[in-house]
């Protein structure tokens, strides 16, 4: 006789979804006499699963372990099973440990839990089945966690079953509302066992049942579970409130400390390691203070924090609280007691800030990698859909009662229904957001764990597509995902911004129209400090029917997103205005603002984030072209703007005119520097090289038009005549508020007096001074480190400037020289200039008492010039630590040593400073302190520069002021302490060394013996 067929072949296998087809076919053909089901109605019951190959692991393995538990299944039981395991193989390894009313499920189907039966059955579990007693201890955990998995696969099984008719998006909002009954029925029971193991003394001194029947514990749910939105597994967010039932039984010192016991141990019995594995995380993290506040607190101490400390994260909290569990009195109250000041939290002043730091808070420890892929912290995903739905409730619900409601998709109807959402805008953020709420559930119901990642293996997008039964395949279900993505995200722009353009603009084909007094409010809410301001310029930019006003409607949604990431959004809002309006006649214009890849985001960044730049902007407007391509944003070099300032020289015919020329380039340049270091494109190095490029460039065309204006008026030169740059422009270490330090040096020529050399030489400097004078961008000519300083000359000749510097220069002068080398003019005449000064600057001696007097020079500058009244540890410059302590310790390192070691000859701090630390004058570590606080002082002047357009050496202590300098660094948003704190850091170790290797103070302590 031939063998018996095969129940079951490949193709059989591959058609239900099996993956691994040899195995699963011969587990078949095993499984099958264990069932009552025919082979044709098996292969049906798998077609059910999400995940067959993980549906048949187990349930051979309830078979092996239950042999007459699945025996009388019939066919739809065996498919309700195959389709509950299949979606959640956590699920049937939870019914492999506790089989007990699994049978009971399969025949009646799934099924949603009301509130009243999901607590009586979490109760009855942590009873004692025939003494009635509470069950204290592991023994209650493990009751409770074992009935709750029981009730959720029952709600498993109802959402599995309405997948298969199509409906998964449809019950959402019921899935999840039973969710939430769950987790309320579960923390109540818990807190039932932890009141039972205090009494018994489980978990430290045993406490009196008298004792803990006074005291009233409220648990309020926050977040999802609030709203009553609930994940298979999500954090429930609560905070916990107490009063004492009677004054007599507990003081108020002991009803906290109880009532802490009590709700530790409830947190514990639902998510500390156990028999029974935790069901999720009860988070109390959103209490006053965090993690770093009590645990519990009073209702009278609540409140007070919430009027007088509360930040506008926490209200915002605070949107969705509800009592959850114990007290249910006592937390109503406190929930009623906080509405108030919920919807009137929009009107505070740190609002704006609050907000964005709270949506910060979410992101900070998501790794990038996983932004892309994440359901619900990603770019398109639930948290966008969730924070526009509570910013625009709390924005409007201080004037519109139909607001005060808790969950997302409840509160984007009610937006719909009062006129704040266009009806088709929230029908379709409604969609989205339950499509991506299903996708969240099936990931999570998969291992009963909490995640939100989207695959992109195959296999994982071939189980979730059949899980959710959103898509066909995972190919498809990726695509309508991206969709999704994108639609949220343009949603997110529209809903929120493209109101208010309809405010002032009464746009005719606009659904929604928004009220003057509710655009105020919204723009308020995103940063807006003059909302009335902000509606003007909005309605300037999009007055008429023009091509460029109807370009402007398109736009204005995504900038003002873009302007409210900056610090200054008023300001930002201004600036793009008046841009706008000087690039009115400018075709190209609106055009790559609309069709350019980076320029509008750029520029808006721009705009919201430097008054120096936007103020530059509005004298160049075309530089707005720049900002499409990063080659644009990084600076010319020196000979190619010499070659174009030396040629717009010799082409004007006077010599204002050739000034005026050769300023607009000048400022052009600043500008692009500006402009690539805003935007990230270049370094502080770039800086300050396009800096001294475009300075140098500027002096060197004047002195050419000074001399052609000279020849034109048939003179013959009298003298010749160099710059020599001073301190940070000498040294090429320039920042945007550094001062523009220059001495003049002439040499007569022929037979000239030297009287007639003087006078001319004069007449150059002071000509200069009116020429390089800006009224668009000031810049001075600061000639106060020449000989004798504000009393000298301001221009000397060679050969008064060797007798001075041989006959009476003091020390400071030659310090001075450190950082002199020639920048413009006669480039003899600068050569012979440096070949003197290197005898000034680099002495074959530097006696002691030099040391001494430089010593005393830098403390008298730090007594007298450090503003009164000031932090010193704040000065930037002149400060304990700042850039003026690392420039005197290096300059007098290299007039002890620059004679001996050319490595020290160079007019570089940084470069002197690491040729010191090779030739073992300093250690390398000291080095590295100095050059770290030099840095960043230098960083945070010229940012500081950037930001309000004015030149300061303080840090601020205004938190406002902070903010810009933080977002001119590209620090996030809200990292002020961050900046002040690690000034304080480098410059306190800077300082240090100062002391020690500058004054000579010693770290040893002066007397050894005594202890």
């Amino acid at each position: 006789m031939s063998p018996n067929p095969r129940p079951f072949s490949l193709a059989d296998a591959a058609r239900v979804g099996f993956q691994e087809l040899t195995a699963s076919r011969d587990a078949l053909a095993e499984l099958l006499p264990d069932l009552s089901v025919g082979a044709g109605e098996l292969l049906q019951a798998f077609t059910l699963a999400a995940d067959p190959d993980a549906a048949l692991a187990r349930i051979r393995e309830l078979c092996e372990r239950y042999p007459a538990l699945l025996e009388g299944l019939d066919a739809a039981s065996l498919g309700r099973l195959c389709l509950l395991v299949g979606a959640s193989p956590a699920l049937g390894d939870f019914f492999t440990r506790h089989p007990e009313g699994l049978v009971d499920l399969l025949s009646g189907g799934g099924a949603l839990v009301p509130a009243a039966q999901a607590r009586e059955a979490l109760q009855t579990a942590v009873h004692h089945p025939e003494t009635g007693e509470t069950l204290a201890g592991d023994a209650g955990w493990t009751a409770l966690r074992v009935a709750y998995r029981q009730l959720l696969a029952s709600v498993a099984l109802f959402d599995m079953e309405r997948t298969t008719e199509g409906l998964a998006e449809e019950a959402f909002e019921h899935v999840a509302g039973s969710l939430s009954v769950l987790a309320a029925a579960a923390v109540e029971a818990s807190l039932t066992v932890a009141r039972a193991t205090l009494a018994a003394g489980l978990s430290g001194p045993a406490v009196r049942q008298g004792r803990l029947d006074a005291v009233r514990l409220a648990i309020v749910a926050m977040g999802k579970c609030g709203a009553e939105e609930l994940n298979v597994v999500s954090d429930v967010d609560v905070v916990f409130i107490a009063e004492s039932a009677d004054d007599d039984a507990l003081d108020t010192d002991a009803l906290i400390r109880i009532a802490t016991r009590l709700a530790s141990e409830t947190m514990r019995g639902i998510h500390d390691p156990g028999i029974e594995p935790p069901l999720w995380q009860l988070d109390a993290n959103l209490r006053p203070e965090g993690r770093h506040g009590a645990l519990v607190r009073t209702l009278g101490s609540m409140l007070a924090y919430y009027d007088r400390w509360a930040k506008g994260w926490e209200f915002q909290a605070l949107l969705k609280a509800r009592p959850l569990a114990g007290d249910l009195e006592l937390g109503a109250a406190f929930v009623d007691g906080t509405r108030e000041l919920v919807w009137a939290s929009s009107s505070r002043e740190d609002f704006v800030g609050s907000v964005q730091r709270m949506r910060e808070r979410v992101t900070e420890h998501i790794d990038d990698d996983d932004l892309d892929v994440q359901l619900k912290l990603g770019p398109g995903g639930l948290r966008d859909i969730e924070f526009s739905a509570q910013l625009l409730q709390l924005v409007h619900g201080q004037y519109d009662d139909r607001l005060h409601v808790a969950g997302t998709i409840p509160a984007l109807r009610a937006l719909v229904s009062g006129g704040y959402v266009a009806r088709s805008d929230g029908d379709r953020l409604i969609a989205d957001y339950q499509f991506l709420r299903v996708l969240e559930h099936r990931l999570q119901l998969e291992g009963l764990r909490r995640t939100a990642i989207m695959p992109l293996d195959p296999e994982g997008l071939r189980v979730l597509a059949r899980a959710s039964g959103l898509a066909p395949t995972g190919p498809e279900l990726l695509e309508a995902w991206r969709r999704t993505q994108r639609e949220v995200r343009e949603l997110h722009l529209k809903i929120f911004y493209a109101p208010l353009l309809s405010a002032v603009a009464a746009l005719p084909d606009e659904e929604l129209v928004l009220g003057s007094d509710e655009a105020r409010a919204r723009l308020a809410s995103i940063g807006f400090r003059d909302p009335d301001g902000a509606m003007r310029h909005l309605s300037a930019l999009m007055r008429g029917t023009s091509r460029r006003a109807r370009i402007h409607r398109n736009l204005l949604p995504v900038l003002l997103q873009w302007l409210a990431d900056g610090t200054d959004p008023d300001y930002g809002l201004l600036a793009f205005r008046r841009v706008s309006e000087a690039n009115t006649d400018a075709p190209w214009y609106l055009r790559l603002l609309r069709d350019g890849t980076e320029a509008a985001e750029r520029l808006t960044r721009v705009l919201s984030s430097s008054r120096f730049a936007a103020e530059l902007l509005e004298t160049i407007p075309d530089a707005v072209a720049w900002l499409e391509r990063d080659e644009l944003l990084r600076p010319l070099g020196l000979t190619t703007l010499l070659e174009e300032m030396r040629a717009l020289a010799s082409r004007r015919a006077t010599i204002d005119e050739a000034a005026a020329a050769l300023r607009t380039v000048h400022r052009r340049e600043v500008l692009r520097l500006a402009l690539g270091r805003l935007t990230g494109v270049i370094t502080d190095g770039d800086v300050a090289r396009g800096l001294d490029s475009a300075h140098t460039a500027l002096l060197d065309g004047l002195l050419l038009a000074l001399g052609r204006e000279e020849a034109a008026a048939g003179r013959s030169p009298v003298i010749a005549f160099s710059l020599i740059g001073m301190g940070r422009y000498g040294g090429g270490e320039m920042g945007f508020a550094s001062d523009l330090d220059v001495i003049a040096v002439y040499r007569p020529l022929g037979e000239v007096r030297a009287e007639d050399a003087s006078r001319e030489a004069l007449r150059r400097v002071t000509e200069l001074r009116r020429l390089v004078s800006d009224p668009r961008f000031p810049v001075d000519l600061d000639f106060d480190l020449r000989p004798e300083g504000k009393n000298g000359p301001l221009a000397r000749s060679l050969d008064s400037s060797r007798a001075y510097y041989e006959r009476w220069s003091v020390t400071w002068e030659a310090q001075a020289l450190l950082r002199a080398r020639p920048v413009a003019g006669d480039p003899e005449l600068g050569a012979d200039f440096v070949a003197l000064a290197d005898e000034i600057r680099y002495p074959a001696e530097f006696r002691e008492e030099q040391v001494r007097e430089i010593r005393r020079m830098k403390a008298r500058v730090e007594a007298e010039r450090l503003p009164r009244g000031g932090d010193r540890t704040r000065h930037l410059k002149l400060g304990p630590g700042g850039v003026s302590d690392v420039e005197w310790l290096v300059q007098l390192l290299q007039l002890r040593h620059g004679a001996a070691h050319p490595e020290l000859r160079t007019v570089a701090t940084l470069a002197a400073l690491h040729a010191a630390a090779q030739l073992g004058f300093i250690e390398a570590e000291d080095a590295g302190h100095l050059e770290e606080s030099w840095r960043y002082a230098s960083r945070v002047r010229s940012a500081l520069k950037l930001w309000n357009g004015r030149s300061s050496d303080a840090l601020p202590t205004d938190w406002s002021e902070l903010e810009g300098i933080a977002n001119v660094l590209g620090l996030p948003r809200g990292k002020t302490s961050e900046l002040e704190e690690r000034w304080f850091a480098v410059s306190r170790r800077a300082r240090a060394v100062v002391e020690r290797d500058f004054f000579g103070y010693s770290d040893e302590p002066e007397y050894r013996d005594v202890p």
